[in-house]
């Protein structure tokens, strides 16, 4: 037990770093995701053979469709994401796209009928208070132009995240590495075409460190971490993945401060408490009534 917890924090920190690797690729958003789709499928599929469960024909006739949709909207979701790391410090991008919980509760009555209650309802009012806070949004004090710019993209990449949330839902017997194999290749296929019509696809200012930051992102962040994230998910209780989540932001706004620089001020950190805590508590509280865990992206 004690190796699988420290299989999944380890995979929160590797997802947690991932804007610091992102920001030291001078590719574009849909070329980074495109190559981080096809190398971490290419990665999950070889693991899946050496394992020897390999890729399963029968669960995929009846999933292709949702399999393709969701993989597409995993792949732009990256898009949105990245370039909300472009626009915007790391850990304000990262925040904004942890704005999913709140898109899936408004949505659930619409999409698998779920009762809006009152605890839902506080979690979104405090994420929303929490977004105010570290949007600058206020009496007085408005984000710039590129910041707003960032902001944007980071909440539209949420929202994607929690339409593949949904699409996950409607999955039927299938494993979650054959699952987030097809998922990360459609995802890297769907967006392969946005990226070459942006013109070339690698640049002349790749070096060294940039084609290690690249491999890096495939395998390691991509390939790796999933493999550890699933291989954990397994064995640990829904409480205790759910918690374990939330070390993924938290990561990500340290590195942002202490690897990029970026400040983080007292508002800033209060909004993030109203962002992450409430939905953490609120995903604790659903896994005791049965609830699985959400998908890591």
């Amino acid at each position: 037990m004690a190796e699988k917890k420290a299989s999944m924090i380890l995979s929160m920190v590797i997802f947690g770093s991932i804007g610091v690797f992102v920001r030291l690729i001078p590719m574009s958003s849909a070329a980074v995701a495109c190559f981080r789709g096809i190398c971490g499928a290419l990665f999950i599929l070889v693991y899946m053979k050496i394992k020897g469960s390999g890729l399963r024909s029968a669960p995929l006739a009846g999933n292709m469709k949702l399999l393709v949709i969701s993989g597409a909207a995993i792949g732009f979701n990256w898009i949105l994401l990245f370039e909300a790391y472009r626009y915007t410090s790391v850990a304000v991008a990262t925040l904004c796209y942890y704005m999913q919980p709140v898109f899936v509760i408004l949505l659930s009555p619409l999409v698998t009928g779920e009762r809006l209650t009152v605890p839902r309802m506080v979690c979104v009012a405090c994420s929303l208070a929490g977004m105010a806070l570290i949007t600058g949004i206020g009496p007085g004090s408005l984000p710039g132009a590129g910041e707003t710019r960032g902001i944007v993209f980071g909440l539209m990449a949420a929202m994607l995240y929690a339409s593949v949330i949904f699409l996950n839902k409607f999955l039927r017997d299938i494993s979650e590495l054959q699952m987030t194999f097809f998922q990360l290749l459609y995802a890297g296929l769907a967006v392969m075409p946005y990226a070459l019509l942006r013109g070339s696809v690698f640049t002349s200012e790749m070096s060294a460190v940039s084609w290690t930051m690249l491999a890096a992102l495939g395998i390691i962040h991509t390939g790796i971490a999933y493999t550890l994230y699933f291989g954990s998910m397994k064995t640990l209780d829904a409480q205790t993945t759910a918690l374990f989540s939330y070390i993924d932001p938290v990561c990500a706004i340290f590195f942002s401060y202490f690897l990029l620089g970026e400040p983080i001020g007292g508002r800033s950190l209060i909004g993030a408490v109203l962002i992450l805590f409430p939905t953490m508590i609120a995903e604790i509280a659903a896994s005791k009534k049965g609830g699985k865990a959400k998908e890591q992206i």
